[in-house]
């Protein structure tokens, strides 16, 4: 491959490739690499330093029973957890129907129009609702979001953290003393309450309305199972996490949130939604619908920027409910109810003060000596929630057993406890839904597949039929441009399943988490190494959430220097679209830069914007190497400009892999910068989530990172996540990943990166341009294939060699972006040569089926290109009326007679189905007539 290039040494292209000026000129100061092995063992010890107690704290995180086929045939799969996000419909058909499963099963709980396909988690989807409430009733309004102050308490945290940089007024208070007079837009109320208590909010959803408000209620869906759905209170949006469906609790996360609303708000809903449509033969299939809201088309005029969704956890959620059913969800929920009345019954009996009810599952209990319990419970192996120096909190869930019971009753009463003081399985009182008013009445789960597959035989049959019909790494590379598609190497990700990992409580006591911690403090101290910048939050669960704390981080340092004014981010015209949706949710107002003919930033434009904006200024955001592919000779200059100007660089952290252990952001003058840990630092994509975007910051923005105020932490800002670590339990794949390569790993990482584009850029260029290269001619670790000349030449788009790479074995490269009509390709560091090879073949010999197209030797309205991708049903039919061979459509690759793999579908039609818009399940007779 050197050769090819005409390089002597991996030395000599980083030296052609990489400006001198920023070359890092010392190895990183990492340990040495481990093996294998040695690394688990050394995680293992770590860990073991965790106390974990079997937790009661609840708060939004219980402890669930995964169901083991589900655990092992999807969260330890990797058939699931490489995958991309579902953007190419064709090869994504299985994920997708998870998807849209999880869509209907959260509509059918909710009792409203419509639901995503997963948000971050409960915090961040309460704080997208509220800013939904503004973007559709605020002008018309007021400027203030009411709060009930019985909603969980990280979740009231991220919502102030958002109002903020939006200018929203928040009232923390009793819903009851909610004031809707014309001055309030919405407001967000917890269903049941953060202390247990079922309120029946009808009345308020009647009178916000009748004053032009929305409400939001952040509903617990395994309650929904019993308690009436918040669509029927009158609720206009609905949000929450589906971590107790089947998901541990690792620590905070990760974790699929919900987000569900009406048929009026559905155009501003954050987030990806599944939908259906049709292929080109009529056969229902299954796409991301209202595409028009992605972040990369919408930028400033963004309302979020949100780009990612909970996929893997998602699917799990969704796999829960179709294992356990409608009727398998009522008796799991109500079980809990009836022991939680068991429970309470007990505790009166000992005569303890325990609140008023209606409640699902939580207890709050008045106890005349905390401490005293609190030890006996620590003493007894659980933890128990800790309201204020009168009150303990406990939360059941569905592996609570009787003894569970027994035991908490004898840590509440104490001494007052008698030999009696124990819970029987079949005590509790039965009451008639007529004495329960808030009992659902309308069924939920209704459609066949939550019907269909509760026998573990089927269900891990249906969950491989799905996965077939999914192009995964277990398939084939996937060289997505900007998105860094590595190998997620099997001993990475072997700790997710530890109980150490994933049973551990967000809120447990900090002492229980010594193992965590220490983890963690390894893994901000590499990152902050690699990066040269001092201080680390790995709080931001997704790199959208990095760009904002990160932001947001400028804007708090610029405001304690009293520079309020500076509220103006430069961001050059090729940037991520996430870049300037988190700009303007972080209150900044948007300036673009030019970009030259050669794909960098203007620096003259840039000069221009800064000297215009200069005492506004706040940042610049920047994406390095630049999204073009290549290492911009300016970038020293650059931050010089702005640094000069007051302003502060932002890096967009999306292309890192190209520099670890080569050059340093903060050596160069960037002063925060988002990390990918689900790009470069080898956590998988998951199918479009989890994601991670810790955030790496200079000395003097190190105050204004993430806090939170449940768990102390060193930065003094508001929680940007409901959890004060984020994603948690993946973060050790991460410190793995790290611990395996060492210094010299992580450098030849980047370097076999930048080779394997150049070789692949090289052998690619005599058959199609590439654009965009650095002064010696040299990308960074991707680059970017011109097929603009071909839609005139040919009549082919760059969709059309998408699709037709399908049939190849592959997922198409990033398409028309960020050059409407290309394709950008990053092989990563992790393909052999030969996969590379295989990739680069496929695209020469479409390349000659373009030009049979040019010739006149191929129909131009009937060829291989635009009838991809070619399905098994579509060749295997009784009638062939294309002028090509069946053959040529399936097997136009020699490699593929040993393994095809075979999509789905043929051609999604998407404009039909945004036309069309079905996000839930359709009937068997729906399905029926999409063809029609």
């Amino acid at each position: 491959m050197l050769s090819q290039l005409g390089v002597a040494d991996l030395d000599a292209l980083s030296a052609e490739t990489i400006p001198e000026s920023i070359r890092a000129d010392a190895p990183l100061r990492l340990d040495p690499a481990l093996s294998e092995h040695a690394a688990l063992a050394e995680l293992r010890e770590i860990l073991a330093e965790n106390h974990v107690l079997r937790s009661f704290i609840g708060m939004g995180y219980c402890p669930t029973r995964t169901p083991p086929v589900i655990q092992r045939s999807i969260l330890e799969n990797p058939g699931w957890y490489t995958q991309y996000t579902p953007y190419q419909a064709e090869i994504s058909q299985g994920r997708l129907e998870a998807l849209l499963n999880f869509q209907t099963m959260v509509v059918e709980l909710t009792g409203l129009d419509i639901a995503n396909a997963s948000l971050l988690d409960e915090g961040s989807a309460a704080a997208e609702a509220m800013a939904l409430c503004a973007a559709t009733g605020r002008r018309k309004t007021g400027d203030f979001f009411l709060v009930a102050d019985d909603c969980h308490p990280q979740t009231i945290d991220v919502v102030r953290t958002r109002a903020e940089p939006l200018g929203v007024e928040l009232a923390v208070l009793p819903h009851t003393e909610f004031e809707l007079d014309g001055t309030v837009f919405g407001a967000l109320v917890q269903y049941p309450s953060t202390t247990g208590r079922i309120h029946d909010y009808s009345e308020l959803c009647a009178r916000a309305h009748d004053s032009g408000a929305l409400v939001v209620v952040a509903a617990d869906p395994l309650a929904l199972a019993l308690l009436k759905p918040p669509g029927e209170l009158g609720a206009d949006i609905a949000v929450g996490s589906t971590q107790r469906f089947g998901v541990p609790m690792g620590f905070g996360g990760p974790h699929a949130a919900y987000f569900a609303t009406t048929e009026r708000l559905k155009r501003k809903m954050p987030g990806r939604l599944v939908g259906v449509t049709r292929d080109a033969a009529g056969n229902p299939a299954l796409r991301l619908a209202l595409q028009s809201r992605e972040q990369h088309i919408r930028r400033e005029s963004a309302t979020s920027n949100i780009c990612t969704s909970q996929v893997l956890l998602a699917i799990m959620a969704s796999m829960y409910a179709v294992y356990h059913g409608a009727a398998g969800l009522r008796r799991i929920a109500r079980d809990i109810a009836r022991r939680t009345e068991q429970l309470a019954a007990l505790l009166r009996t000992g005569g303890a003060l325990v609140d008023e009810g209606p409640f699902f599952d939580t207890l709050r209990v008045a106890v005349a000596d905390v401490d005293a319990v609190e030890r006996r419970a620590r003493e007894a192996g659980i933890l128990l929630r800790r309201f204020d120096d009168r009150h303990l909190g406990i939360t059941l869930d569905e592996a609570t057993e009787a003894r569970h019971l027994t035991l908490l009753g004898r840590v509440i009463l104490g001494t007052r406890a008698s030999s009696r003081a124990t819970a029987d399985e079949d005590e509790g009182p039965a009451r008639s839904a007529a004495d329960r008013p808030w009992l659902r009445t309308t069924p939920a789960l209704r459609h066949p597949v939550f019907e269909r597959y509760h026998a573990e035989h089927e269900l891990l049959r249906y969950i491989h039929r799905l996965q077939a019909k999914d192009l995964s790494l277990t398939t084939s590379m996937i060289p997505l441009g900007s998105c860094t598609m590595k190998l997620n190497a099997a001993v990475e990700m072997m700790p997710i399943s530890w109980p150490e990992v994933g049973d551990l409580h967000p809120f447990a006591p900090p002492e229980h988490s010594l193992g965590t911690q220490r983890m963690m403090e390894g893994l901000r101290a590499m990152l902050s190494e690699i990066t040269g910048l001092p201080a680390v939050s790995l709080q931001p669960n997704a790199g959208s959430q990095g760009e904002l704390a990160g932001l947001l981080a400028i804007r708090r340092h610029h405001r304690t220097r009293g520079e309020e004014q500076r509220r103006v981010c430069l961001i050059p015209s090729s940037a991520h679209g996430t870049n300037p949706a988190s700009a303007v949710m972080a209150g900044m107002r948007v300036v673009v830069v030019a970009c030259d003919s050669a794909g960098n930033i203007d620096l003259e434009d840039l000069r221009v914007r800064a000297d215009e904006h200069g005492p506004h200024l706040a940042a610049i955001m920047v994406t390095y190497p630049s999204t073009h592919g290549v290492f911009e000779e300016s970038i020293v200059e650059l931050a010089r400009i702005v640094h000069q100007h007051g302003g502060q660089v932002y890096l967009d952290g999306a292309n890192l892999n190209a520099q670890v252990g080569l050059c340093r952001p903060g050596d160069y003058g960037v002063d925060v910068c988002h990390l990918n840990l689900h790009k470069t630092f080898a956590i998988p994509h998951g199918g479009g989530g989890p994601g991670v975007g810790p955030i790496a910051v200079a000395a003097h923005l190190a105050p204004h990172l993430p806090g939170h105020s449940l768990v102390s932490l060193p930065g003094r800002a508001g929680a940007i996540a409901s959890a004060p670590f984020g994603s948690a339990s993946v973060l050790p794949i991460s410190w793995m990943y790290i611990r395996l390569m060492g210094p010299e790993g992580l450098k030849l990482a980047s370097q076999v990166a930048i080779l394997n584009a150049n070789y692949m850029a090289e052998r690619i260029e005599p058959h199609f341009p590439v654009l965009y290269k650095g002064p010696a001619g040299r990308v960074a670790h991707e680059f970017i294939v011109d097929l603009r000349p071909f839609k005139k030449s040919c009549s082919i788009t760059v969709a059309d060699v998408a699709k037709r790479l399908m049939d190849y074995g592959f997922h198409a490269p990033t398409i028309s972006w960020p050059v409407p009509n290309t394709m950008m390709i990053e092989p990563t560091e992790s393909e052999s040569k030969a996969e590379l090879d295989r990739l680069i073949d496929s695209l020469i010999a479409i390349r000659a089926e373009m030009r049979e197209i040019e010739e006149g030797r191929s129909d131009a309205s009937d060829n291989p290109l635009v009838q991809a991708p070619h399905s098994a049903e579509m060749v295997a039919a009784d009638e062939w009326s294309h002028p090509y061979s069946r053959s040529r459509a399936a097997y136009p690759a020699p490699w593929l007679r040993e393994h095809k793999y075979w999509p789905a579908l043929r051609r999604v039609d998407d404009a039909w189905g945004d036309r069309n818009l079905v996000c839930a399940c359709p009937t068997p007779e729906e399905a029926a007539g999409l063809g029609e």
